[in-house]
């Protein structure tokens, strides 16, 4: 089923927008790794809905229940199971998006699969609300990650045609900087940018319209030759797991499609040794030769679209009637995706990185 990834570690999905709750399951975590709940819990409350003005008003804990997998606050070998209850719903908002779907939205294409069954408060079980659970998996997978040496952290690069001149470091581990990341309301690390990019996410949100924008990531401290080639890649795992945020409709490692721009000779990274060390000049390829790490920062960027769900009238359909119809949504949403986005992106992160640790 397409709500489970299945590879050294298995992760499961569930719940609905506007269920009593959702959740995930972990599977294939060693033994006797610690996990610190309050620093889980803060790692939850960069994603959590109503802490910001470019966030959806609608207010959630995302406080986490265990309900196995743990003794004495650390892994016990069985799979982790935990809940997040949904507490503030307004499923009424939505009644209409059964029969009129939204532009953008998976209301059409889930009517087509399920038969009208599916549920459409909120999404239900399309809805980026359910990142919530992928993310008490990733911020699980950073403590062991980190135990290990490995850093992972993640910057906005842009919203809208606003860019910021700062990237994270390509070429060596920058851990201060992405622990200020983690630190920051809006985590970019080119706070002069960050003011031009909240004006556009409010420029957009007054005029009743939402954007889109992107999200760099990088990983330190990973060693050479985790990967496989073909299908068991370091950038298919990454890649299998970040489509599974909703608003995600891009990826690319190092320069990505840039590279289509470069001449072999200004692409390629140039090796040396750095003691008994093998590193690279540059590091255009993003840490990954064929589909396996070279000990270089592991790089991607990931493009977020706008939110589908905005205040204007649009053009729509309705199903039962089969005739065009004009639609105006209901609802609480966020008229910009990405600052949310950005713990989600870690999180995915660190499933794929971890999951190729204990493959090797």
């Amino acid at each position: 089923m397409s709500s489970f990834w299945r590879s050294r570690l298995d992760l499961a999905i569930f719940g609905q927008s506007h269920a009593p709750g959702i959740g995930m399951t972990l599977d294939g975590l060693p033994p006797g790794e610690a996990i610190d709940m309050e620093r889980l819990q803060a790692f939850l409350g960069r994603r959590a809905p109503g802490r910001f003005p470019w966030s959806t008003s609608r207010k959630e804990e995302d406080a986490p229940e265990f309900i196995c997998g743990l003794v004495g606050g650390k892994t016990c070998g069985a799979p982790i199971t935990a809940i997040i209850r949904n507490s503030d719903t307004r499923s009424g908002d939505y009644a209409q998006h059964a029969d009129i779907p939204r532009p953008g939205h998976a209301d059409y294409t889930a009517h087509v699969k399920y038969g009208g069954h599916q549920d459409s408060a909120g999404g239900g079980h399309f809805s980026g609300r359910l990142t919530a659970a992928l993310c008490i998996a990733g911020g699980i997978c950073l403590q062991i990650l980190e135990r290990r040496g490995v850093a992972i952290g993640a910057q906005i690069t842009h919203i809208g045609w606003e860019k910021a001149v700062r990237a994270l470091d390509w070429i060596s581990a920058d851990k201060d900087a992405l622990a200020k990341l983690r630190e920051m309301d809006f985590p970019t690390l080119d706070r002069e940018s960050a003011q031009r990019m909240i004006k556009e996410i409010e420029s957009a949100k007054n005029k009743g319209n939402s954007v889109g924008g992107g999200i760099q990531c990088a990983v330190y401290g990973l060693p050479p030759g985790l990967g496989d080639p073909i299908f068991g890649g370091m950038e298919n795992r990454v890649a299998s797991l970040a489509f599974g945020v909703p608003a995600l409709k891009g990826i690319e490692f190092g320069t990505g499609f840039g590279a289509a721009d470069w001449e072999g000779s200004e692409h390629n990274d140039p090796f040396y040794f750095d003691g008994d060390t093998v590193k690279t000049t540059t590091n255009n390829h993003g840490g990954i030769l064929g589909g396996i790490t070279t000990g270089m920062p592991l790089i991607f960027q990931v493009a977020i679209k706008p939110t589908p769900s905005i205040a204007r009238e649009q053009q729509s359909v309705s199903l039962s009637r089969k005739e065009s119809a004009t639609l105006k949504v209901k609802g609480r949403h966020d008229p910009c995706i990405v600052p949310r986005a950005v713990p989600c992106i870690e999180a995915v992160a660190a499933i794929a990185v971890l999951d190729a640790i204990l493959d090797k």
